[in-house]
């Protein structure tokens, strides 16, 4: 049976950030590292002396090429990655932000396939990342109560 992982490799520090365009919202649809080939939002690994909301915007014009603003922190999630014996592969805790790009195209890039704006209302018809719709979701009230 394979070895776990352990510290002081795990858990990683990583950010990732909810962009909004109107009621659209950015997704990457991931094409290297866990679950390629599945959507999700923008982000990566924060770099030793790097913030944790600058890693996030970073990670948006990285794998898309869009410059942000981040507005707020939404949550920290954990993302634990598990293999068929359930044993632990990887482990991130994620500080996740908030924000808006109103300029731009999205290119895919990095470890990005694909990147796109999708309105919120149709999150559901993407395969997603574990818990990604629901802090989608919850971003998206945060943003439509703050001004404009």
């Amino acid at each position: 049976m394979p070895e776990a992982l352990k510290r002081p490799e795990w858990p990683r520090p990583a950010a990732s950030a909810i962009i909004f365009r109107a009621s659209s919202v950015l997704i990457v649809e991931r094409g290297k590292g866990a679950l390629p080939g599945t959507w999700s939002l923008p982000g990566g690994h924060i770099e030793p002396g790097e913030k944790a909301r600058d890693a996030a915007a970073r990670e948006v014009h990285e794998e898309t090429g869009l410059t942000v603003t981040l507005e707020g922190l939404v949550d920290v999630h954990d993302g634990i990655f598990r293999d068929g014996e359930g044993v632990l592969r990887a482990h991130y805790v994620l500080a996740v932000f908030w924000g808006r790009c109103d300029e731009g195209t999205p290119i895919a890039a990095t470890d990005a396939r694909d990147a796109r704006f999708v309105p919120v209302a149709e999150i559901d018809s993407y395969r997603m990342t574990p818990g990604a719709q629901a802090i989608i979701r919850r971003a998206y009230e945060r943003n439509l109560e703050s001004p404009q």
